[in-house]
């Protein structure tokens, strides 16, 4: 009974917030949208339509003995679970953890594979790292490099720590065809992908821009402020003040809003780094929320996920602690800040687009290349 009463109370605040603050909630929506538009959509949806097309048209269990040995010993899943390892290095968030549910769907790997991979294969993009991240919000190339390593290396870290999940009985030797699976035309598959990622990113759009408002209403009405007061009161001996406090509230809800509010924190760029880092790691509640989604029905359970996103949150700020210490990184001057700024603003959507088709033909081609290799080597 409580907390069907914070719950309500929770709603009704919200919608007064939406009536009293309509002006902060429409440009919130609005930027919300543009990010949609603008970057969310361009990068995602190519790599949404080359994984639907790598697991309808059965290639991924046609390549499965080539990635075997590797997926095996270092994460305990089966070979054909590589395209969701592979598209979640390179795609960003949440074309992995798509993957691999769909991956299950199909029968192509046990539960507790797909639980495993989901603890590690849901990772943002380098094209996001590098560019917007790395360029335009730190000012720096390098950094944005470093930050991806990290990133990386985390995420590689929880798949090997997470491949004792639920023990080793589970893991399929080889990857088999579903029961009842019918073979599809290519043209098929390619219809059903398309509508399949035109489904997931518009579902994907609406949680940012969800989010997106939810977070202007927090802080336009001072809740998010207090908060982060609190918060920073706590971990002052740390080191960590008010506004630093804020910013990583609200990369805990959403994680490019919290990337974008380092900008202008007083703070040295190596602690930008690790914000950043333990941010990119963590992922936001609303990636979370929109794998979640995903999930549903699938009867696979989100607990290994949320537990591996921690986890790789806490080793994504060690890491890069540890790196920076080897590789040093230089503060930007203002002008060459500004000149950064001004190229990433020249991003259009059409360059957007075409970085995200090259990086997902690649997959693909790798994907197709093995298959092909396995079956020649077969044949002799």
């Amino acid at each position: 009974m409580l907390v069907r009463g914070i719950e309500a109370g929770a709603v009704l605040t919200a919608a007064v917030g939406l009536l009293v603050y309509g002006e902060t909630v429409s440009q919130a929506g609005r930027q919300a949208v543009n990010i949609c538009l603008e970057l969310l959509i361009p990068s995602l949806f190519p790599f949404f339509v080359v994984s639907g097309l790598i697991l309808s048209c059965g290639w991924a269990n046609e390549a499965a003995p080539w990635f075997a040995p590797l997926m095996k010993r270092l994460f305990g899943v089966n070979g054909a679970c590589a395209p969701a390892f592979l598209l979640g290095l390179i795609g960003g968030y949440p074309v992995g953890a798509r993957t691999a549910i769909a991956l299950y769907r199909q029968g192509t790997c046990t539960k507790e594979e797909a639980e495993r991979l989901l603890a590690f294969c849901n990772n943002s993009g380098p094209a996001f790292i590098l560019g917007a991240v790395g360029t335009g919000i730190l000012g720096s190339a390098r950094a944005g490099i470093l930050l991806y390593a990290a990133h990386i290396l985390a995420g590689i870290s929880v798949g090997v720590v997470f491949r004792f999940w639920k023990g080793e009985k589970s893991l399929t030797e080889t990857a088999e065809e579903a029961p009842g699976t019918v073979q599809k035309t290519f043209l098929r598959c390619f219809l059903d992908s398309v509508r399949d990622a035109g489904t997931g990113v518009m579902s994907i759009s609406l949680f940012v821009i969800v989010f997106s408002v939810l977070i202007a209403l927090l802080l336009r009405g001072g809740i998010l402020t207090a908060l982060a007061q609190a918060l920073g009161t706590l971990t002052a001996p740390l080191g960590l003040d008010a506004e630093a406090a804020e910013e990583l509230l609200t990369g805990f809800l959403e994680v490019t809003a919290g990337l974008r509010s380092l900008a202008d924190v007083p703070m040295t760029l190596t602690e930008k780094m690790a914000a950043a880092s333990c941010m990119l790691g963590w992922a936001g509640l609303c990636v979370h929320c929109q794998v979640l989604s995903f999930l549903q029905g699938s009867g696979l359970s989100a607990r290994p996920y949320l537990l591996g996103k921690l986890t790789q949150g806490a080793l994504a700020t060690l890491y890069i602690r540890w790196i920076v210490r080897l590789f040093p990184v230089t503060e930007m001057t203002g002008v060459l800040m500004e000149q950064r700024l001004e190229r990433l603003a020249a991003v259009d959507t059409v360059q957007s687009l075409y970085t995200a088709l090259i990086g997902a033909l690649a997959v693909l081609l790798w994907v197709l290349l093995s298959t092909q290799y396995r079956k020649r080597q077969a044949k002799r």
